[in-house]
């Protein structure tokens, strides 16, 4: 069902907005391209939503009403500023467009048409918080014995089911692929899977992932709905196209039809999400599944210098599956080029980071307009340390200071215990993290060591295994209330002595924790990482006590932080990961650990899946788009590791796979 609109543009428009002045030429060409179907692939710092904000003025200057717009973006926020900004822009009420994210638009069609699948008027729409409860609830009503084995908390297994959803995969195929050490339990995980399913229809709720899967599923069965949507939306647009998973991709699919009127704006070289979902190939397909469409390139950068450019656009280059681009600068003028920074070792790379903010600062750029990336949480630990004694205050956009994440403070619980046999806190924390053991059971337990360890011969150095062992924990708990107090055993020596801290990490994480962190998060193995690193952060500390206060001392740093903040409304710098950055922008980027097992991750080389290197090399694309100044480009050469010693480091592929005049070695060695 062919549906033609021709877009009759008049030399005076309705909202008096002059196209060609207000756009530059490849903005211009997307904005007011026919109708049908149109790529945009807009590059980093190019002007995407100005692209996306112009082409809705733009229809509804042309006669098209707002209730025939559909716009899809990912965040609510970004609806928000793109309707806001057509509301200035043209004299219409734009909240009779149908814009807001995929689960919202999702949502308002659900409301209207539930019924069809089973579901009530009023249904509910779950939090995570509520999945979790009902999870909970149905893993209880199952009657599985999660005390004998490590099965998957409620969290880990919403995770799992989420994940299927997104990419249309079947549970057995996750577990596979994504959570191999659940592979002995997986009969049990599809049986609570199921039961959860019928829960949500029989307590007529929806989680978040209904949302789209279910919305989906109604279009897919319902011929005259899909053709109703399919007249109502007489055009589509998408935003952040490259981060679309199976689910959305379908979604926009089918309330467009193949002859619908849809603009897809994104790109390609920055898709870094697929371990949440995303697939690449929908916007590297996009022209397969739409052999009539476009495509638009705008690749005009307002952003960076020249310098830092040129050096995006040969990393990005070496990336096989791609749509060719090649940002090109507004900005004119000598920039400085990219510094390649190599340092003796990660206290180094800290120091040279804080010793150049503070040089930059009097040369009169703001801490706010300084940051520092890196691939994964752990990286950031010795720059925490670092900033925090030179008093250069930072914040972070990548989750919790490094010391405030739930693993690092639990380990700790276990070594505070281990040196300070009275510290109730540090008790109570590790033994509810035994199966069966609650808030009730803990603190009688606590009452009860209390009394052994006082009638205890001698002062309190004798084995835990001895005192601890024979305390009354319910009967689920005890093979795990075993392993945990023999655990403990390790963290002292023959005298009674803390082992050094180095060695008590590894006996914890080895002795009871991983086990814990498999079932308990879903984020296992960058949790791992992030302890393997505390580790070999340790090794410089013989004393525990000395390495415990250190770490007091940096989780009790005031670091007023206010989540309402926007990362650059503070006198701050910030530290964030690399997915965390996009979108962002500062004045000097300092991307640290561009060692190849770092930056790329090693998990992705040991692997040896070339699509998830090039998706490690958009991640690198997406870092070093973010400076407009100045990029220190940094790695260690030498990496100390608790268990194997020193490690020599080589630089990042991503960075030996360039010209070398697209960079400036500085020597800092000795730094």
């Amino acid at each position: 069902m062919a549906r033609e609109y021709t877009l009759h543009h008049h030399k005076e428009t309705t909202s008096g907005i002059d196209y060609r002045k207000e756009l530059n030429e490849s903005q211009h060409a997307a904005v007011t391209s026919p109708p049908g179907q149109a790529l945009v692939i807009a590059g980093a710092g190019s002007g995407k939503t100005r692209t996306l904000t112009y082409r809705v003025a733009w229809l509804l200057d042309n006669g098209i009403a707002p209730d025939n717009i559909l716009l899809l973006t990912f965040t609510n926020k970004a609806a928000r500023e793109m309707l806001e900004r057509v509301q200035n822009l043209v004299p219409v009420e734009t909240n009779r467009l149908w814009g807001g994210t995929f689960h919202s638009i999702g949502n308002r069609l659900l409301r209207r048409h539930c019924e069809r699948l089973g579901y009530r008027q009023g249904f509910s729409i779950m939090d995570r918080e509520d999945q979790k409860d009902l999870m909970e609830t149905v893993v209880g009503a199952a009657a599985i014995d999660v005390g004998s084995y490590r099965f998957p908390k409620a969290e880990v297994l919403c995770d799992i089911l989420s994940l299927a959803n997104n990419v249309c995969c079947e549970i057995p195929e996750i577990i596979d692929t994504r959570y191999p050490y659940f592979e002995n339990v997986l009969e049990p995980i599809q049986r609570v899977i199921g039961m959860y399913q019928e829960k949500k229809v029989e307590t007529n709720s929806m989680d978040f992932d209904d949302l789209l899967g279910l919305v989906v599923k109604l279009l897919r069965e319902n011929e005259d709905l899909r053709e109703q949507y399919q007249r109502l939306f007489q055009f589509v647009l998408v935003d952040e196209y490259q981060d679309t998973n199976q689910l959305q991709c379908e979604m926009v699919d089918l309330l467009c039809g193949e002859n619908g009127n849809l603009m897809v704006v994104g790109d390609d070289a920055q898709s870094i999400y697929s371990w949440r979902g995303a697939d690449v190939q929908n916007i590297l397909g996009f022209e397969q599944r739409y052999p009539r469409s476009k495509v638009y390139k705008i690749e005009t950068n307002y952003r960076s210098v020249p310098e830092i450019l040129d050096l995006a656009n040969a990393a990005i280059a070496q990336n096989r599956a791609q749509i060719r681009k090649e940002l090109q600068p507004s900005r004119t003028g000598k920039g400085m080029l990219p510094a390649l920074v190599a340092v003796d070792n990660p206290s180094a790379q800290a120091a040279f980071v804080a010793q150049r903010m503070l040089e930059l600062q009097d040369e009169g750029i703001e801490f706010n307009e300084m940051a520092v990336i890196y691939r994964a949480h752990f990286h950031s630990l010795e720059v925490q340390m670092e900033l925090t004694q030179r008093g250069i205050p930072f914040q972070i956009t990548s989750g919790l200071r490094f010391f405030e994440q739930a693993h690092v403070k639990d380990v700790a619980a276990f070594m505070k215990f281990a040196v300070n046999r009275k510290d109730e806190v540090s008790f109570m924390r590790l033994v509810k993290l035994i199966p069966g053991i609650g808030s009730t059971s803990a603190t009688k337990l606590w009452m009860d060591w209390l009394r052994s360890e006082a009638s205890a011969d001698g002062p309190m150095t004798s084995k835990f295994t001895a005192t601890l062992l024979p305390l009354k924990v319910p009967k689920k708990a005890q093979s795990t209330w075993e392993q945990f107090c023999y655990t403990l055993d390790e963290l002292i020596d023959t005298k009674g002595l803390p082992v050094p801290p180095s060695s008590m990490i590894t006996s914890i994480v080895e002795g009871v924790y991983a086990d814990y962190m498999k079932s308990k998060f879903k984020n296992y193995d960058q949790r791992a990482q992030d302890l393997d690193q505390l580790s070999s952060y340790s090794s410089r500390f013989t004393d525990s006590a000395e390495f415990l206060s250190q770490l007091a001392l940096l989780s009790g740093v005031d670091t007023d932080e206010n989540p309402n903040t926007a990362p650059q409304d503070r006198e701050a710098v910030t530290l964030t990961t690399g997915h965390q950055a996009k979108g962002l922008e500062w004045k000097a980027v300092f991307a640290i650990w561009l060692a190849d097992g770092m930056f790329p991750n090693r998990r992705v080389l040991d692997e040896g899946n070339p699509e998830a290197v090039e998706e490690e090399r958009r991640l690198f694309y997406v870092t070093v788009t973010r400076a407009k100044d100045e990029l220190y480009m940094l790695y260690p050469l030498i990496y100390h590791q608790a268990r194997d010693g020193d490690i020599l480091q080589r630089p990042s592929r991503f960075i030996t796979d360039l010209d070398k005049d697209l960079m400036e070695e500085w020597n800092v060695r000795s730094f």
